[in-house]
């Protein structure tokens, strides 16, 4: 998956891509795209002037605190005129009878015939994906060389995390930030304070707080994250695939109930949280024991995920949040079921957004799946009131890259 950055200059083109998360262009209204602004205010950062007449949060935060960011470390404070195209891979959203009908000869992307705000994410951290791609490709564009990219990856993290953290008005887990940068890894979540430490955009000294954070220059909070195992990849002869469930979810919101019922629970919130990070643990070191050994088989792997899915399942009724709703559990149980299949999770903040499964990398499988999914409706009445749309395999597949700048041939077409 990858969302791309495509700059139009008097006289040049830039672009930039991550793996991660959007795909329409990026539309604000009927059909016109949506126009961003920056203007200088006076050394405490940049402010966002929005032309359309809905803001896009994580678009506006990221001009923001990238513009803020240049503004600081650039030579020239003289922006001059830039134009910024904002694609991604069809997947990250569900389709529309726009996007089925459409023809793809401007390349991969497609236009989907809606306004951003009223399209239906599949769930695959298209936030996430959007403030990397853009943050990165703006630093890139003004203040280094493209092929810097690989020394760079740290302070595109750190930038890339301050800006969606305060686009989503919190501190997540941050893992879709790492895996837009870095690619697939090990990921162990930073001290929140390093980004508390930032304080407000615009505020006095916001440029030299947000310098500090994105250089890792301030003493009294370090960056403190663990990306371990970068370009991991899945085992010998097992494969991953992604369902859509034309639904989705409020990530940031489902989160802070989630964290609030940990904050008032924290014994019994602890026991569990702690089962789980066990459980996770065992289910990595058995992928690296299967890269090792791939003739030892599947059996661990699924014992694992149903035993992370039942603590999921738990957490979902002690805090009341559709983490794993029961329109899911169904669609799980059964896909579970099929044959060829090794289990399947919600992944990231669970919800309604489209399903992980891990299968048998073989084609009998797929289409296993897709017979299952063709006429598939729910029998069950959920628990948080959801309803399941129709279900279809996305056509992404896993891989282990992160932030990286491509070609521009494939993307003329959309400048």
């Amino acid at each position: 998956m990858r969302l791309q950055l495509l700059f139009a200059h008097p006289s040049s083109s830039v672009q930039c891509g991550s793996t991660g998360s959007s795909a329409l262009r990026t539309e604000a209204g009927s059909g016109s795209y949506k126009e961003m602004k920056g203007r200088t205010s006076r050394f405490h950062g940049l402010g966002v002037a929005n032309s359309s007449r809905r803001g896009n949060p994580f678009v506006e935060t990221s001009l923001n605190y990238a513009l803020t960011y240049i503004t600081y470390v650039a030579d020239s404070k003289d922006f001059g005129s830039l134009s910024i195209t904002i694609l991604a891979d069809d997947d990250y959203y569900s389709e529309t009878a726009f996007s089925k009908s459409a023809d793809r000869k401007a390349g991969e992307f497609v236009n989907f015939g809606v306004p951003l705000f009223e399209a239906h994410k599949t769930g695959l951290g298209s936030s996430a994906a959007l403030v990397t791609s853009l943050v990165s490709a703006l630093v890139i564009h003004r203040t280094m060389q493209p092929d810097d990219i690989a020394a760079a990856r740290d302070k595109l993290h750190n930038l890339a995390q301050a800006a969606h953290c305060a686009a989503q008005g919190k501190v997540g887990s941050g893992f879709d930030v790492a895996v837009a940068v870095y690619g697939s890894c090990l990921y162990r979540r930073f001290s929140p304070s390093i980004l508390e430490s930032i304080g407000d955009a615009g505020s006095p000294g916001f440029d030299e707080r947000l310098f500090k954070v994105v250089e890792d220059a301030d003493s009294e909070h370090p960056w403190d994250t663990e990306c371990l195992d970068f370009g991991m990849t899945l085992p010998h002869g097992m494969q991953m695939v992604l369902c859509d469930v034309e639904c989705g979810s409020q990530t940031p919101s489902m989160v802070k109930k989630v964290l609030e019922w940990r904050k008032q629970n924290k014994q019994e919130a602890d026991l569990l949280w702690d089962a789980l990070q066990s459980n996770n643990e065992r289910l990595v070191l058995e992928f690296k024991q299967l890269s090792q050994n791939p003739e030892k088989g599947f059996d661990e792997v699924r014992s694992l995920i149903q035993r992370s899915r039942n603590h999921i399942r738990s957490m979902t009724a002690k805090s009341d949040v559709p983490i794993e709703p029961k329109v899911q559990t169904e669609l799980l149980d059964a896909i579970s079921e099929v044959e060829g299949v090794v289990g399947g999770v919600v992944p990231g903040a669970g919800g309604y957004d489209a399903l992980a499964v891990l299968i048998r990398d073989e084609p009998e499988v797929i289409e296993r799946l897709k017979a299952l999914f063709e006429n598939w409706e729910s029998k069950v009445e959920d628990d948080f009131g959801g309803k399941i749309g129709k279900v279809r395999l996305l056509g992404v597949r896993h891989g282990s890259l992160g932030l990286e700048n491509e070609g521009l041939e494939q993307y003329r077409a959309w400048l």
